[in-house]
């Protein structure tokens, strides 16, 4: 059905959005001139945000930031995994040449990827992607079997994110930047439904440290 003439057409959603962009980015330039040209001539973020690709957990709003503060990688369900070349490309670059001082690793509450996780339900191709966290539900069924399922859901995007800390923690290069420069992890859940983060507290005695950097640091062969 055509609209009336006295009734305007709904805005298309990218017309819409390239609108807001022109309107955002004269409101930036009228309020931070130095912003733009400051960004154009590189950037040097201090914080490596791993995050979920869901739409309701945009990094730099949620953090109250600007664009040039934080370097990001998203997918879905935030999954990190020894054999991901995109993520493990974005982290060598983010450790070792911009050389950020925190990784923060956010999972969400309402994550589709999770639930889909606790489902059993054919996905196709989305089926290996979701492969490490069916593996930690197997892992910790009886943990989560007992929980209502929202508890659940949250409770097993708690252990994707400690998970993927202990990946993070053994990669090369983290655990160079950890030990050389004091970088810091930390892993977050988002509450969609408040806007709030929540910090989890994730700790590991100085005998799981040393048996870590024992098994996964390497050096180069300097080759006489």
């Amino acid at each position: 059905m055509a609209p009336s003439r006295n009734q305007s057409p709904t805005p298309d959603p990218y017309q819409r959005a390239m609108a807001k962009n022109n309107l955002w980015a004269s409101k930036v330039v009228e309020e931070q001139p130095e912003l733009f040209p400051t960004l154009a001539s590189g950037q040097a973020p201090e914080i490596l945000w791993i995050g979920c690709a869901d739409s309701r957990c945009p990094e730099t709003t949620v953090l109250g930031l600007q664009p040039g503060d934080v370097f990001v990688h998203r997918n879905i369900a935030n999954v990190v995994q020894y054999n991901d070349i995109s993520s493990a490309t974005v982290i060598e670059y983010a450790v070792i040449y911009l050389k950020v001082k925190h990784i923060i690793l956010c999972g969400h509450t309402s994550c589709g990827g999770i639930n889909a996780a606790l489902a059993n339900t054919k996905l196709g191709l989305l089926d290996t992607w979701l492969m490490p966290l069916r593996r930690l539900r197997e892992q910790h069924m009886d943990t989560l079997k007992d929980l209502e399922p929202k508890d659940a859901a949250v409770k097993l995007a708690e252990i994707n994110v400690e998970n993927g800390l202990r990946v993070l923690r053994e990669n090369s290069a983290v655990l160079d930047a950890i030990q050389d420069r004091g970088l810091k992890l930390h892993g977050v859940i988002y509450d969609v439904g408040s806007g709030k983060l929540r910090e989890l507290e994730i700790s590991e005695d100085m005998d799981a440290i040393s048996r870590r950097i024992a098994s996964f640091k390497t050096v180069k062969n300097e080759e006489s």
